[in-house]
């Protein structure tokens, strides 16, 4: 007979998570799901600590876990390096926080190209260079990068964003293979569009210059990416990112799992 072990969503207690870019969107819903499983997180960006504050009160409070906030700018390896230094030992790493800069290769400037690979793909390289030595010593450890659709397909005008979340996919498989008897799983996931507050702010721009209704501008904006013309919900990826984590994703690692509603089967 097979031995099940039934776990409960309270399996990641006692673990330590630094989700960065985290003060909103899908890192916050990572951030919320790991709090969910028992785990203790630290939640990253730009915001000041006052404006952080409300965030960590709602995620201790709900979850019963322990809430920090570190604001650091990751396009400064010496500023990653003092974070994870005060920080100490950290069990999941998830590379989440992203910008980017849009316009043809042609008109994208030095400066931003250079930041797109700094905060995309080398501040993810340092994080995880700087948590792996704890992760071995400990035998365990998760690390999930947030790559993207644009690290499945091509797409025109954002020449940085897609080059580093294609990367991104590379660093996840070299990780993988390197830490694959330690303990230590490392994966991606690959989310499609979700509802920003930027994309809300484009639909009801829509909703407003043509007269159309919520579902038929939001069918609009989809047009040629899911075709399952809904968004990805942040959630769903938090839930996702979570299971990965947890005793179930054990053995899932080098993975690149695209949450993008079909997009990338087409």
């Amino acid at each position: 007979m097979v031995s099940v072990t039934r776990t409960t969503p309270e399996n990641l207690q006692g673990r330590i998570a630094l989700v960065t870019g985290s003060t909103g969107g899908i890192g916050l819903a990572v951030a919320d799901s790991l709090a969910a499983a028992g785990c203790d997180v630290v939640l990253h960006g730009l915001a000041t600590t006052e404006e952080a504050a409300p965030l960590l009160a709602e995620i201790a409070g709900r979850h019963g876990v322990e809430a920090r906030y570190h604001r650091t700018e990751l396009s400064d390896p010496s500023g990653i390096v003092a974070m994870m230094a005060e920080l100490g030992p950290i069990d999941i790493l998830v590379n989440n926080a992203a910008i980017r800069h849009f316009g043809a290769v042609e008109d994208t400037s030095r400066a931003d190209w250079d930041m797109d690979l700094a905060v995309n793909l080398s501040a993810a390289f340092h994080l995880i260079r700087l948590a792996l030595p704890g992760m071995r010593e400990r035998g365990w450890g998760r690390i999930v990068n947030m790559s993207s659709i644009y690290g499945l397909v091509g797409a025109t005008g954002r020449v940085g964003y897609v080059t580093t979340k294609t990367a991104l996919i590379g660093l996840t498989r070299a990780v993988a293979q390197e830490t694959a008897r330690t303990g230590i799983t490392c994966n991606a996931l690959c989310p499609g569009s979700t509802l920003t507050p930027n994309i809300e702010g484009r639909i009801r721009g829509a909703m407003a210059a043509s007269g159309l209704d919520r579902a038929e501008a939001t069918s609009r904006f989809l047009e040629g990416k899911q075709p399952t013309g809904r968004f990805v919900e942040a959630e769903a990826i938090g839930a996702m990112l979570a299971f990965l984590c947890g005793p179930a994703g054990r053995d899932i690692t080098g993975a690149v799992l695209p949450m993008d509603g079909g997009w990338s089967a087409v």
